[in-house]
């Protein structure tokens, strides 16, 4: 996990190449959409509305690198469209990752082919998702789901929640409108020894975004540009799914599972030398407490909570699914 909370952002915008410009930006209803050297980028839009914005009808032929900056913007409209724009580079048709993501169909609407496609894995696991999303409550029926949302409805959890429920939880799904409002890199601490699914149409397909905790990215895909452009400009929210996007799976968290398994090695192993340093204590006729038994404790603590954290990758990529 990178310490540094803005380092993720620094990804990001390390990913837009200079020398493109902004074809289109919509501000949308729902979707904030960008458009630039023949990719399209979304993001979530603000939910509000302003009369005193002073960038409209200057965005078109920006530079999308500079455009991607205001992503750090505390703004909400600057930031939306900061990654809207960074997406239309970084989830272009030369993106292989995304060329590479299993698309998701099923029965369940398009918007909620995520939670469908996991469910199986999610049995008998806590649960905890970032972001109210419509008709979730069908698809993950019987489950121990919570939801936590910023403007909490009925049965979700407002945000404070989230430092009890995320660190108990086996699997986090988290939106990646938290980029967007910068509560991502708290989010995604606090989620580290979960099982972390960044989603969303907000999604950037990056599989850098592995050393901040994620194990899997599920972002859309265009079904048809023009047709999810058209869907966005005019006010289109769930109905994007469909015509206009689909929903993708990637696994990213492969570095992760590989350093969980080192870091399992190393402190079973120093755990152990310490346990014969302990035994040899006592041997000696010492009765006293062993002088590091405080470490040792915590080396146990340490390799328990790894332990776990091991397992639930194992099961979320080994767990039969039906």
């Amino acid at each position: 996990m990178n310490a540094d909370p803005w380092s993720v952002y620094d990804l990001i915008r390390r990913q837009v190449r200079e020398g493109i410009a902004v074809d289109q930006l919509v501000l949308g209803l729902t979707w904030t959409y960008c458009l630039a050297e023949g990719g399209i980028g979304f993001a979530q839009s603000p939910g509000v509305a302003s009369r005193l914005l002073e960038f409209p009808g200057t965005m078109a032929g920006r530079e999308a690198a500079a455009v991607a900056g205001w992503l750090t913007s505390w703004d909400p409209f600057e930031a939306t469209i900061g990654l809207a724009a960074a997406n239309a580079v970084i989830n272009g048709p030369a993106n292989s990752l995304m060329a590479q993501a299993q698309q998701l169909t099923g029965p369940a609407p398009a918007n909620l082919a995520v939670f469908e496609y996991f469910r199986p894995r999610l049995v008998g696991r806590k649960v905890v998702v970032i972001g109210r999303y419509p008709g979730l409550d069908a698809v993950l029926d019987g489950l121990d789901v919570s939801v936590i949302e910023r403007q909490p409805g009925p049965g979700d959890l407002p945000d404070p929640s989230a430092e009890l429920l995320i660190p108990q939880a086996d699997w986090v799904f988290l939106t990646a409108t938290s980029l967007i409002n910068k509560t991502f890199p708290r989010l995604s601490e606090l989620a580290r020894n979960a099982v972390t699914v960044l989603m969303g149409p907000s999604t950037p397909w990056l599989d850098g975004l592995s050393d901040f905790g994620v194990d899997f990215l599920a972002g859309v895909i265009p079904v048809n540009a023009a047709i999810a452009a058209r869907i966005a400009g005019e006010g289109g929210g769930t109905r994007l799914f469909g015509e206009g996007v689909c929903y993708a799976v990637a696994d990213i968290g492969a570095q992760t599972v590989a350093a969980l398994k080192d870091r399992i090695a190393d402190i079973a192993m120093r755990r152990t030398a310490m346990r014969r340093d302990m035994d040899a204590w006592y041997e000696q006729g010492n009765r006293k407490r062993f002088p590091r038994h405080a470490e040792l404790e915590d080396l146990t603590a340490q390799l328990a909570q790894l332990d776990t954290a091991y397992k639930r990758q194992w099961d979320a990529r080994n767990r039969a699914q039906s």
